[in-house]
Order: structure tokens, then C-alpha cells, then sequence
């Protein structure tokens, strides 16, 4: 996706808009599949009970409801530009902040945990924010990254799959500026923070038929259906058979994977 112009437009107003009736749905979808692979992490991390976590792109809630319910946090923080998907989350040591991770008056405190999954991809100010997240550390803190990278196969570049993944990525990147190619980075942003104990992984959650992440890529694909088509790589009959292939039993394909990196304040 380098080399592409980004747009000035923003996730949650000119995609995937909240108020959508199969958004929530669809986040949950992927949180079915990466839950379990971020709640692993920070298990293994340990974060300190009775700490103070910063949940950023809290979604539906689900990371947040794994911090206060098994991590036993004493206070979860949790930050996102549209907190409508929290209404079913009640907990005392809650607290929501409806506000962009940009904006510059955002000052919620420190931390001993700060987690950010899907979030920064989307945003072209991702390194400068990767150093303000790590400025809310407390000594001991960890600092949790994820986000998306592209794991192609070089053998197939004219499958409808490929060809609507690759269009998608255009799209997002010419409509609300998502850009992935700087996630490798990740580890070496953390060390330029001064992190330590700085490790990183890629998971690439299997894609099987009909599954949550199979579905999850058939919503995100009819909803941009416009933007796809607009990208010149695919019509709507390359989407349509690209649908057709992640319900099929003949599906094989490998999706994108989530880089996971973090890093420690000492």
C-alpha cells in the first residue's frame, strides 16, 4: 500500500459507521477470533492486579470486560471515538472516554497497562501517537500494540479473493487512510520509546468456511462494495465470487495476519 495517496477521512464516519445495524456484529465477529490470542498476551505479560488499564479503540467491550473481570484491574479506562457498542458493559470501576486519541487536550492519566488493537493502523499520526501512548506509562507498564498485516501469497495474484483483499486495502487507505506497511515497525518504535523486554509475534488466525473471520470479511466487503469497485481492480462480480469463496468448503486461503509487539516501561 506505500506509494498510494492517503485521505483526510476518518473510521466510523466515512466507513464502518457505528450506528450501522451489523457493526457491532461485526466487530465481534473478529473479537470471537483475536480475543483469545490478545487476552493470551497479556495473561503471559501479567498485568498487575489491581492496576490501571487504558483500553483505546474499546469497540463492543470485550478486552475491556476481560480486564475487569479477569485480570482483576482496579480501573479500566476505556477510550474510543464512538462508546455507543459500551452500553452493556457495567462495572463501578469503568470508566468510559468518549474522545479521539489525537486530540491534543486528551490527557487520561497513566497507566500499567496501555493496550491498542486495530486502532492505529488507521490513523496516519500512528508513530507520534505510539509515543504518546508511551508517555502514559507508569514505571513497569506495558505498552500492547496489534494491528493488521497483509500475508500474500505470491503464487496467486488473479483469484477473486486476492484481488478484492488487495482492492480492500486500497480502498481503506484512499477513504480513511489505513496504512499497514509501517506495522513491522512497531518493535523498533517501542525501543526508540525507550521500552524494554521489547518481543513481538504474527498470528494468522486460520480462515475457514463461513467461520467468525470469514464473516467477518464478507460484511466488511459488502459494506465497502462502492469503495471496492471504485478502486478499478475488482466489479461487482469479482466481489460476489470472492463472497461465494469464504462460504465455500473449497476455501484455502490464508488471511491477514495481527502483529502483536510490546514493550515495558522500565
Amino acid at each position: 500500500m506505500t506509494g498510494l495517496p492517503a485521505s483526510d477521512g476518518h473510521y466510523g464516519e466515512d466507513l464502518f459507521e457505528p450506528e450501522h445495524p451489523q457493526e457491532s456484529e461485526r466487530i465481534d465477529a473478529a473479537a470471537l477470533i483475536y480475543d483469545p490470542v490478545t487476552t493470551g498476551r497479556l495473561r503471559a505479560l501479567g498485568p498487575r492486579p489491581g492496576g490501571r488499564c487504558l483500553e483505546v479503540g474499546a469497540g463492543t467491550g470485550t478486552v475491556a470486560r476481560w480486564l475487569l473481570q479477569e485480570a482483576g484491574a482496579a480501573e479500566v479506562v476505556a477510550l474510543d471515538r464512538d462508546t455507543g457498542g459500551l452500553g452493556g458493559l457495567r462495572d463501578s470501576r469503568l470508566r468510559v472516554i468518549t474522545a479521539d486519541l489525537r486530540d491534543e487536550g486528551l490527557d487520561p492519566g497513566t497507566f500499567d497497562l496501555i493496550h491498542a488493537r486495530f486502532v492505529l493502523m488507521h490513523l496516519p499520526e500512528r508513530r507520534r501517537l505510539v509515543t504518546r501512548l508511551a508517555r502514559w506509562l507508569n514505571p513497569g507498564g506495558w505498552l500492547v500494540l496489534g494491528d493488521a498485516v497483509e500475508v500474500p501469497n505470491p503464487l496467486d495474484t488473479s483469484s477473486a479473493y486476492r484481488r478484492t483483499m488487495d482492492a480492500m486495502w486500497q480502498a481503506l487507505r484512499s477513504t480513511i487512510g489505513t496504512d499497514t506497511s509501517e506495522i513491522p515497525a512497531y518493535p523498533h518504535f517501542l525501543r526508540e520509546e525507550g521500552l524494554r523486554d521489547v518481543a513481538a509475534e504474527l498470528v494468522c488466525p486460520p480462515l475457514v468456511p463461513d467461520g467468525p473471520l470469514a464473516r467477518f470479511w464478507s460484511e466488511t466487503w459488502n459494506r465497502m462494495r462502492p469503495a471496492l469497485e471504485e478502486t478499478g481492480r475488482v466489479d461487482s462480480t469479482v466481489i460476489d465470487e470472492a463472497l461465494a469463496q469464504l462460504a465455500s468448503p473449497t476455501l484455502a486461503e490464508l488471511g491477514p495476519g495481527m502483529l502483536m509487539a510490546w514493550g515495558r516501561r522500565a
